[in-house]
């Protein structure tokens, strides 16, 4: 792993929200979202005065993909859905999207590829002002490869993963909006779990996160976790090199502070 991802993963670690703030998670694993997470995520940003900003920056045509998030909100009545100036920014554009950033109650991440929405975010002013939202209280949301960013350690999608060997797999520093957690999308239907196994064998500190199309997992404060919509797997590598695997139906809870199953009483509410 190269020097730069092994800082940006310290970092990530000793990132929390600001005080007074509680942190808001939507991860979705991409496909047809569940309808009860889009809601929870309208809901968290603020309902009827939600100011909702999309980062498409994964989709070869920006336009279509914030019009995809845009339309997928639409039921639930947002105040405003915008989207962010288009990749890559230059001064302008940077100003532009600290301006809509400021204002922003929730922030979309939208899907598409994430090598192409990594080098979007790998331009510090962007992660920084994200990130500075997101600590502040701000809802944020991922989509397919828009969950894969959020993760300290994110997957690009490129590798062999037909070995359990991290070394095939081809990771970059995150967001690392949830810190010690890597995260996966379309996880079961495309049977990735080796690369998510592999990672986490490497990098047994961090848990692995695994969500399956159709499914999301809403977390508060960083740690309280509750799939909807479909399975989320849960693949913790702490115990001298044995993987425990917990898979979460929709309605399940995890502590991915404690890496352990929640109760029926710890569901994430309001």
């Amino acid at each position: 792993m190269r020097a730069g991802v092994a800082s940006a993963i310290v970092v990530a670690l000793a990132a929390g929200p600001v005080s007074g703030a509680e942190t808001r998670l939507v991860l979705l694993g991409g496909g047809r979202a569940p309808e009860a997470a889009l809601a929870r995520f309208v809901e968290w940003a603020g309902g009827r005065r939600a100011h909702i900003l999309v980062l498409p920056w994964g989709s070869v045509d920006a336009r279509d993909g914030f019009e995809a998030v845009r339309d997928s909100l639409r039921p639930f009545a947002p105040g405003v859905v915008e989207a962010a100036p288009s990749a890559p920014l230059r001064d302008d554009a940077r100003a532009e999207l600290r301006r809509r950033l400021e204002r922003a109650t929730g922030v979309f991440l939208a899907g598409g590829d994430q090598q192409r929405l990594l080098d979007a975010l790998s331009d510090d002013v962007v992660a920084a002002g994200v990130r500075a939202r997101y600590r502040a209280g701000a809802a944020v949301a991922g989509s397919s490869a828009g969950t894969a960013v959020i993760s300290t350690l994110a997957i690009t999608g490129e590798g062999d993963f037909a070995v359990i060997d991290a070394r095939q797999v081809g990771v970059r520093a995150g967001l690392g909006l949830l810190p010690g957690v890597i995260l996966d999308q379309h996880f079961i239907r495309r049977q990735r779990e080796n690369r998510l196994f592999s990672l986490v064998l490497a990098h047994p500190r961090l848990l692995g996160v695994g969500i399956d199309e159709g499914a999301a997992l809403l977390v508060r404060a960083g740690r309280h976790a509750e799939a909807t919509g479909g399975q989320v797997m849960a693949v913790d590598g702490s115990h001298r090199a044995e993987l425990r695997v917990s898979i979460l139906n929709a309605g399940e809870t995890f502590d991915l502070e404690k890496r352990k199953r929640g109760r029926a009483a710890d569901r994430v509410n309001k």
